[in-house]
């Protein structure tokens, strides 16, 4: 027998029996029993009715869009949440602020300082007497069932719990990664990709965050460009009741439902947790954001200040089970609302995304957007090669460069990797290195596994830190915009649920569409063009060749594309492609410039060429 037939044969076997291996409804009320009596009862450190918030000036001005709200007249604050550091200070802000409930759902929660400091904020919030309530995805958030184990005990006040678990575990070793795929692969390829926070029903985040280093600006190496958007009155319920359709979904599991948890919870019996400040490895940071959190000339500053009181704002989440139901009504509730967002435009759309990935329906409203008559501009933010962590998707985009740019129009500007006219992002200070040697091994492990989970391309040239984008947000004619976790590509039309905020204000749209053009700007992005044509006659033969090699499903080697990246001339001012006078001042730098190994490039070439039917996996 070949050692192949063996792997696969094992992991037939594997796939069997963990098909079986549902927590039986005994070891269940068993382990629930056992965190019942761990936890502390009647322990709360507040005794007043209000359960002690601290004053927020947030929260202030979101009750009064509430009061001042009617049925017919919606009233709103929200604030367009571009900076990191304002984004982190805000939920501990509001954490801190809770009087009664705390949702929380995040397709990410990292061991890492951020990921530690917000678990932090909301056990201590728990132990006052707010009511917490955590989703995660399971597939990269809280893989320690140690953890889970001593969560699941640390207050009556904390639930936790992971949404599509493989095979009912809390953490999903590479063998059973694989078996997950083979066994039940549309099921386990169904993510909650969903990132809200809601505070007391009254005021909530969402946006593209999760709850990692890299989103906020405090990964040493690799950051993202992102955005959040806040948003107080109304449309804060309607983010609490999509929150509770996940909670009560059966795909969403309480701990004492994992395997791997109940075992260590059976395992080790009652047993009281006293919860403890976790160990940072840069506590200075983590100090300075919780003072900034705590001022309110700070927060006047950095958040109430772009604060703006607009009417109508409408929350929209996709169904959670995607996957199961996907003709119910609500299953695809913000995907179709943001085509329809799409197909209305009249005279200009600002898109930003980190994959330009079109599915097929987006494809039809952009083929026909660019057939009207006058054709609304299509200005599109992605990132490149070199921004990326994600290549294999961004290949997907590589291959049909000259369908977005010939058939829809699309004005497309990619990412640098380190933007010049961005607020430029510094490691931590070494001053406070020293607390990284007390972390726990274990903890350390984690969490460069999960640095290491997405790897950008090497690049030729280092300076300083390095920037991917991840914001998803989209601007129509300048009058309403749309802020979330849609990535407007196949997989968040058809499998991962999404969650988004749509703001019908023209002020806004300004706020938005501004902050993304200042990502296309030639300091901090390339355009991508048409080649120059030099020598005519091979230039159109290279067209034809290419042409035919981007629509074969395999086989699409041919290396001369119809388009490649530019970078402006000195002295030069920004021109879009269809400028006559834009080859006087760009000059051509390459499909993949600023990226040093060949092995990502020659990766991404292939992906190009056999991964045309994975573009909804990717």
């Amino acid at each position: 027998m070949t050692s192949r037939l063996r792997c696969a044969l094992s992991l037939l076997a594997l796939i069997m029996l963990l098909q079986g291996c549902v927590v039986s409804r005994v070891h269940v009320r068993e382990a629930t029993s056992i965190v019942e009596q761990s936890q502390p009862a009647g322990a709360t450190r507040c005794k007043r009715a209000d359960h002690c918030p601290t004053p927020s000036p947030l929260m202030a001005a979101a009750e009064d869009a509430m009061h001042y709200s009617t049925a017919k007249h919606p009233q709103h604050v929200v604030t367009l949440l571009n900076s990191g550091e304002a984004a982190l200070a805000a939920r501990i802000n509001l954490i801190r602020a809770a009087r009664r409930s705390i949702d929380l759902q995040t397709y990410i929660w990292a061991p890492d300082d951020t990921g530690k400091l917000m678990l932090d904020e909301l056990v201590r919030a728990a132990q006052r007497g707010v009511k917490v309530r955590i989703i995660a995805d399971q597939l990269f958030s809280f893989s320690d069932p140690e953890q889970l184990a001593r969560l699941a005990r640390v207050s009556p006040n904390f639930q936790l719990r992971l949404y599509n678990p493989t095979f009912a575990n809390a953490k999903t070793p590479p063998l059973e990664f694989a078996a997950g795929i083979m066994c039940c692969f549309f099921q386990f390829n169904q993510r909650m990709h969903n990132k809200v926070m809601v505070v007391d029903g009254t005021i909530g985040i969402t946006g593209g965050r999760n709850i990692e280093d890299r989103y906020y600006g405090w990964d040493p190496s690799f950051n993202y460009i992102d955005r959040d958007v806040m948003v107080g009155g109304p449309a804060a319920r309607e983010m609490a009741t999509s929150f509770q359709h996940f909670w009560v979904h059966k795909r969403t599991k309480r701990l004492t439902q994992l395997r791997d948890v109940n075992a260590i919870l059976r395992d080790t019996g009652v047993q009281p947790v006293h919860w403890t400040e976790p160990v940072y490895e840069h506590p200075g940071r983590v100090a300075k954001v919780r003072r900034q959190a705590e001022d309110p000339s700070w927060l006047g500053q950095h958040i109430l200040d772009h604060t703006l009181r607009v009417g109508p704002v409408e929350f929209f989440s996709d169904f959670p089970g995607k996957t199961d139901n996907p003709d119910r009504k609500r299953s695809l509730e913000l995907t179709e609302h943001i085509m329809r967002m799409v197909a209305n435009a009249k005279h200009q759309i600002v898109l930003q995304t980190p994959y330009l990935v079109m599915s097929k329906q987006a494809r039809k409203i952009f083929l026909k957007l660019h057939g009207d008559h006058p054709q609304p501009r299509v200005i599109v933010s992605t990132n490149s090669l070199a921004s990326t962590d994600a290549f294999a998707v961004y290949a997907m985009s590589y291959k049909h460069r000259k369908r977005y740019l010939k058939d829809y129009g699309f004005e497309i500007y990619e990412l640098k990797p380190h933007p010049a006219d961005l607020p430029v992002l510094t490691p931590p200070a070494s001053d406070d290195n020293t607390a990284a040697a007390t972390v726990p091994p274990s903890a350390r492990q984690d969490l460069h596994r999960t640095r290491r989970r997405n790897s950008p391309a090497p690049l030729i040239e280092t300076q300083g830190m390095r920037i991917g984008l991840h914001a998803k947000s989209i601007v129509v004619d300048g009058a309403f915009s749309m802020v979330g976790s849609h990535n407007f590509d196949p997989r968040s039309d058809h499998y991962n649920t999404e969650a988004g905020i749509i703001i019908y204000d023209p002020r806004f749209a300004r706020q938005l569409e501004k902050s993304i053009l200042r990502e296309t700007q030639p300091k901090n992005a390339w355009t991508i063009a048409p080649r120059q044509p030099k020598v005519p006659v091979l230039t159109y033969i290279n067209q034809a060749i290419g042409t035919v090699s981007e629509h074969l499903p395999l086989f699409d080697f041919w290396p001369f594309r119809y388009a490649t990246s530019y970078d402006i001339d000195p002295g030069c001012r920004p021109l879009t492609p269809s400028d006559p006078k834009f080859f006087q001042c760009y000059h051509a730098v390459g499909d993949f410039p600023g990226v040093a190994l060949p092995f990502k490039t020659i990766y991404t070439r292939m992906i190009t060429a056999f991964g045309v039917g994975l573009s909804g996996i990717l």
